[in-house]
């Protein structure tokens, strides 16, 4: 099945492609996929996926699926099912590669991240037309993605990056370029300020977590509160998933992992597609990586990749 990729463009799009431009090259190259894919940050009146172009029907056989970027990928415990955070809401993948939405939400999910069975939390846009404020904030879904509600921080943030770890949500928020972290997804503390195109949280330790940024993968051993120096390679996205599983990707699309927290990286893998959007490690060895030509998923860290979902 193949599901027909949009391209949508928006007047805070273009403003963040400007400051995009403006920084050094290696920002430009490590960001781009995450600066660039925020789509309507003015408001609810951004715009809607063009139209043109194939189109794919959806798994029930009726009706087309439009994908103009992807922000995150999970698999929900309670059925084991994968989802896909979208520009245009939340699809589900059936083990055939049919894909649907979880209901008519067509909001822009940037941080997504599963916590529990049925349990997602996100970030992100609201559709166009809609009277909810520009930044979500951090939104709360307890039913698999079909009805989301605001816990905090509604109007003021949007996080690019959202991690559940030891009962805790880490979030980077992208409107102030900080990391912040919640014991309850109400009452936040703000940690350290840094330029991170994703984050991740260690499963054995709360107080390791690693940032992707221009220089490096950066560490902290506090929390986050403060980050070293970026060490290589550059990555884009991380997904920490057990304490020999985690697993990088950089712009390239080559697959990294590390089965000491980062202090040393093996490449294991290129996923097919192109540029990465998205990674999430399930366990040790199992991995899903959503590239500009579709979801793919490998089982043995890296070395070999199937195809979950088209996109083109």
């Amino acid at each position: 099945m193949m599901i027909t990729r949009t391209r949508t463009r928006s007047r805070s799009g273009a403003r963040r492609r400007a400051r995009t431009r403006a920084v050094p090259a290696a920002v430009a190259v490590l960001l781009a996929a995450v600066l660039t894919a925020c789509g309507s940050g003015d408001g609810p009146a951004g715009p809607s996926p063009d139209p043109s172009g194939s189109t794919a029907e959806d798994g029930h056989g009726h009706g087309d699926i439009s994908v103009s970027h992807v922000h995150g990928l999970g698999i929900d415990p309670a059925d084991g099912m994968l989802y896909i955070a979208t520009h245009e809401g939340i699809l589900t993948v059936d083990e055939q590669g049919r894909a649907e939405h979880v209901s008519e939400d067509r909001a822009d999910y940037m941080g997504f991240t599963v916590a529990g069975p049925g349990l997602f939390y996100g970030s992100g846009h609201p559709e166009p037309g809609s009277d909810e404020p520009a930044h979500r904030g951090l939104i709360r879904s307890t039913d698999a993605g079909r009805t989301w509600e605001t816990l905090s921080r509604g109007g003021e943030s949007d996080f690019h990056a959202l991690e559940f770890a030891h009962g805790t949500v880490y979030g980077y928020d992208s409107t102030a370029g900080m990391l912040r972290v919640s014991p309850d997804g109400t009452a936040w503390e703000d940690r350290a300020s840094i330029a991170a195109a994703d984050i991740a949280v260690s499963p054995e330790d709360p107080d390791v977590v690693l940032a992707t940024t221009q220089g490096g993968v950066a560490a902290s051993a506090d929390g986050g509160r403060t980050f070293a120096s970026g060490r290589q390679p550059v990555l884009v996205f991380l997904s920490w998933a057990a304490a020999d599983g985690l697993y990088g990707v950089d712009p390239a699309g080559e697959l990294y992992r590390s089965t000491d927290g980062g202090a040393g990286w093996e490449r294991s893998g290129t996923v097919p597609g192109g540029q990465p959007q998205a990674l999430t490690a399930v366990d040790s060895e199992r991995v899903l990586v959503a590239t500009q030509g579709g979801i793919y998923e490998s089982g043995d860290g890296g070395a070999t990749f199937t195809e979950r979902l088209a996109l083109s």
